[in-house]
């Protein structure tokens, strides 16, 4: 026979003698196919089992079945025990093999394959604390969240019902089938998929790895942004800088203030203010004072521009450069307004007014062309086309010029030993004796020339064909006569070391970056003191230092000071393993009228990063 919640109150008050018991809310009802009474046993309460339909409990919206249960009924107290299932409204169901519950306080307990679900998610662990007036369930032993583009895992969580949050501490790990995300500290929202990370986090993929100590993560739409300690590695490239944005489906990337892309390759790293990487295209796209160093074993190379691109596999590196180009190397340097560098050949193209200074000698022309030896990493030759124009200054203040149509150089060590001019050539030569005494001005035409160096200075001048010339005493050769037609000194330009990459230059503010806030702090699950008591029944299982927040067993708290969410100042863009003194405020101004490479913006938009729930 089916028993009810009224026919057994009304047994119980006949065996107690109409006992009047206190009630501190309302109380729980109950529905039973068996109800027996043990008071030998269990004083003061009903035992209720399944006959054909499960026992079932009500209180404050929320619906219980089990298989059997113990009712404290005057406490507001039971035990359920067997295919226990727990609702709250039509969003929330848990099931276990076991469950306790104190209406009074609305603590509930449950443990043994405890399963909870959500419309977006479902959590397992072996026991789960849940408060019914704080709307938050808790675990600390481990749990297993199923959202429906990703598995998630962590030894400690806590889930806030009403955001539908989870906050992970403790080996969180979130397994996806494109990637791992892996962290010390996580907030996951299950409606939407998005997760929060607050520590030590890393993101692990066939293609890439992410690492970053402050970052967000959309788990479905696959994009991220990270602001703290980050960098992508990619399979021959490390992108690095204060905040990095992340697409997953494009296998794109982009970053914004203090950049660094590493080439680890070709050693060669790229710095500026502004990156964009795409994977599949394997290219790089960087602004705001560029510069690419070349990390030779002899000798580094420094390209700075307003804009580098670099595309091509590994083995084939392209290196573009767009605007006011400026190279430095310790035995040469040069400025254009163009530049590209094809790493496997080891051949530069300087392009729009190139000059190149090598040594003491200048030179100019319309295109400049600077070969390497790809082996031993050394200069090997340059070519200049087409109104080639090579200048010395004398060193009492004289200027000794060759020029002609095409000019091709001979470098030996690094240093330039040998030049020859092609058709149409001219000189304005400066001869003096062995004590550098001014024998007179020498001005010559032929076919072509050969000069040859020594100790940075002009050895030897061979004259080949159709040769004309004439020595003019100092006092004949006006100095109006004294400039070949077409001379331009730019000694004024010269590059004398790393710092003149940036020289004359305006200081650069940083693009401010959109920091990911942190969460509000969290007062404990439990209150670590006897207030935690009055959770509890003293029939529970529990007792109170099941109640107390252990050191290891809760989520920490987050202090605001340990991150930057806006950097005020850029950080050298040449590191300290290159250069210790470059200065730290520069920009980049365009160079000439060439159409400027569209780019996709300046900095990840904050709309990229939803904004969390408030509790």
């Amino acid at each position: 026979m089916k028993n009810t919640r009224s026919y057994h109150t009304f047994l119980l008050l006949l065996l107690c003698g109409f006992t009047v018991f206190a009630q501190q809310g309302r109380q729980i009802e109950y529905d039973s196919d068996r109800t027996i009474v043990n008071e030998e046993r269990y004083p003061g309460a009903f035992i209720l089992s399944k006959v054909d339909n499960q026992v079932v409990f009500t209180h404050e919206g929320i619906k219980v079945w089990c298989d059997q249960a113990i009712l404290y009924d005057e406490e507001n107290f039971f035990k359920a025990y067997g295919n226990v299932r727990m609702e709250q409204g039509d969003t929330i169901t848990m099931t276990s093999q076991y469950a306790e519950y104190n209406g009074d306080t609305q603590f509930a307990f449950a443990s043994g394959k405890v399963f909870m679900r959500n419309p977006q998610s479902s959590l397992q662990t072996d026991t789960l604390f849940f408060d019914r007036n704080k709307q938050q369930a808790y675990y600390r032993s481990g749990g297993t969240i199923r959202d429906t583009a990703s598995v998630l895992k962590s030894r400690i969580g806590r889930y806030y019902l009403e955001q539908e949050k989870y906050s992970f501490a403790s080996e969180v790990v979130i397994t996806n089938p494109d990637y791992v995300l892996q962290s010390t500290q996580l907030d996951f929202y299950s409606e939407n998929g998005h997760a929060y990370m607050y520590g030590p986090s890393t993101i692990t993929s066939e293609a890439s790895t992410i690492y970053c100590e402050r970052g967000f993560y959309d788990t479905r739409g696959d994009t991220g942004y990270f602001v703290k300690n980050s960098r992508i590695d990619y399979e021959n490239r490390i992108l690095e800088g204060d905040s990095l944005y992340f697409n997953r489906n494009t296998n794109f990337a982009s970053g914004t203030n203090n950049i660094k892309v590493t080439d680890t390759v070709n050693k060669s790293v790229i710095r500026g203010h502004y990156a964009e990487v795409f994977r599949d295209k394997d290219s790089v796209f960087i602004t705001r004072r560029a510069v690419a160093v070349a990390l030779q074993e002899k000798d580094s190379v420094y390209i700075h521009s307003d804009t580098l691109m670099v595309t091509g596999k590994p083995e084939d590196r392209v290196i573009r450069g767009f605007y006011d180009v400026r190279l430095f190397k310790s035995n040469m340097s040069g400025k254009s307004d163009s530049i590209h560098v094809r790493e496997r050949t080891g051949l530069t193209q300087m392009l729009g007014n190139p000059v190149v200074w090598s040594e003491n000698n200048q030179l100019t022309g319309d295109t400049i062309h600077l070969i390497s030896n790809v082996e031993t990493e050394e200069m090997d030759s340059l070519k200049v086309f087409d109104n080639a124009f090579m200048i010395q200054q004398d060193s009492l203040g004289g200027y000794n010029q060759l020029k002609g149509k095409e000019m091709y150089g001979k470098f030996r060590e690094n240093e330039l030993k040998q030049v020859d001019l092609v058709k149409n050539t001219e000189t304005l030569y400066y001869m003096r004796d062995d004590s550098g005494q001014l024998i007179g001005i020498n001005k010559t035409l032929s076919s072509s020339i050969s000069i040859f160096f020594e100790d940075r200075k002009v050895e030897m001048i061979d004259y080949i064909q159709n040769v004309e010339g004439t020595i003019y005493p100092e006092e004949d050769l006006p100095p109006n006569a004294r400039e070949l037609l077409g001379f331009n000194w730019r000694g004024e330009e010269k590059l004398n070391s790393i710092e003149d990459l940036f020289a004359g230059e305006e200081e650069y503010e940083l693009t401010p970056i959109r920091g990911i806030p942190l969460p509000e702090e969290e007062e404990g699950f439990f209150e670590n003191g006897e207030s935690d008591e009055h959770l509890l029944n003293e029939k529970s299982r529990l007792r109170l230092e099941d109640l107390q927040e252990r050191a290891g067993d809760t989520i920490p708290g987050l202090q605001e000071n340990t991150v930057r969410d806006s950097i005020a100042q850029p950080e050298p863009l040449i590191g300290p393993e290159l250069l210790e003194s470059l200065p730290a405020n520069d920009t980049i101004q365009p160079g000439n009228n060439e159409p400027r490479p569209e780019t996709r913006g300046d900095t990840v938009s904050p709309a990229v990063i939803p904004q969390q729930k408030k509790k």
